[in-house]
């Protein structure tokens, strides 16, 4: 798959020997690598593969390659519930047991708005999970676990505290209002329409990812391959695999009123709950802070295998993605490093 003309990287970069050094220990033989782009006004300055997707079979990293989003995902998970809201399908105010009436007492308290913004109080779906699961849990067990619960961790709205549990009932959501999978709906309402056609909310055993990078974990002085987790099965919260060159698409579109209308999407970048990093708040799927004065739109991902970052400066549409298959990779800082080089001209 190859970047459309018009987003060509420009040869002439003289920056790429900064990203080279910056991902040095991304590109060593038989390590697990990255694949890193940077946008400028919808032009590629930058767009490199660093190290291998698949160690074992010695294939490189490269600007097709599909990684495992992690949190990234949950992005997605909430343009699929704006396109229904602008659909009227559903409303930010409606309760969980308007969704799910069988839901135990406790999710009257619950919004939708609660669950986009992290301040529903649900309860840990991965602390729930019985010892000595070994079956890979999936968004719908998610709701049976919470659904033995009679409580959630505080008041829902009082409080901010990151969830997993909400994004997977989001999924579960879009299936109940949409009548189609979370995965088909996901293909058919955005990664079609945007062309991303590579992109998908991958099902074992349904769904094959092509140009697939494997997760590896740090092992003595090597990797070993790490690439599925008890919880890796769980879709609206970070079981999307996609590629740099994809997420070019999704983040030019992330411009326009392509999938749905300016005022809802500006929802999705509305400041709303103060979160637990410093002088950062959460919109719908999207962290919201400031760097160098300029306002930044962000997330991260982080699962067995894969460490991920997607942040954006819509003020100056600028971008930088970076994929990655290990976890704790150390990126954290990468967006701003290459931030200070391209768009802030630091030496």
């Amino acid at each position: 798959m190859t970047l459309s003309a018009h987003a060509a990287p420009d040869r002439a970069d003289t920056l790429t020997p900064k990203l080279d050094a910056l991902f040095q220990n991304f590109n060593q033989p038989g390590a697990p690598g990255a694949s890193v782009m940077v946008i400028h006004r919808g032009k590629v300055l930058a767009a490199k593969g660093y190290g291998l997707a698949n160690v074992e079979e010695k294939v490189p990293c490269g600007l097709a390659t599909n990684y495992r989003l992690a949190s990234v995902s949950k992005q997605f998970t909430a343009m699929a519930v704006l396109i229904l809201a602008e659909r009227g399908k559903l409303s930010f105010e409606e309760r969980l047991t308007d969704f799910f009436p069988e839901f135990p007492a406790y999710g009257r308290e619950i919004t939708l708005r609660q669950l986009l913004t992290h301040t529903s109080g649900l309860l840990d779906y991965e602390d729930l999970i019985p010892k000595g699961t070994e079956l890979p849990v999936l968004d719908r067990d998610v709701l049976r676990l919470l659904m033995l619960q009679d409580k959630t961790s505080f008041p829902p709205g009082t409080k901010y505290r990151y969830s997993n549990s909400a994004y997977a009932l989001l999924a579960l959501i879009v299936e109940a209002r949409s009548g189609n999978t979370f995965a088909g709906f996901l293909r058919q309402n955005i990664f079609q329409p945007l062309k991303m056609g590579r992109t998908l909310a991958y099902e074992s055993g349904v769904s094959v990812v092509p140009n697939r990078a494997y997760g590896y974990s740090a092992a003595g002085n090597g990797f070993k391959r790490t690439d599925q987790s008890l919880t890796s099965s769980v879709l609206g919260d970070g079981g999307i695999y996609s590629s740099v060159t994809d997420l070019y698409r999704w983040d030019q579109a992330l411009y326009t009123d392509k999938l749905v209308s300016r005022k809802l999407l500006k929802l999705a970048f509305t400041p709303g709950p103060a979160t637990d990093l410093p002088d950062t708040s959460y919109g719908f799927g999207w962290y919201l802070g400031h760097y160098r004065g300029v306002r930044e739109i962000w997330h991260r991902g982080s699962t067995v295998g894969f460490t991920t970052r997607l942040t954006r400066f819509p003020e100056k549409r600028f971008t930088v993605i970076i994929l990655a298959n290990r976890d704790e990779a150390g990126i954290a800082e990468f967006p701003h490093r290459i931030a200070d080089w391209y768009l802030f001209g630091d030496q």
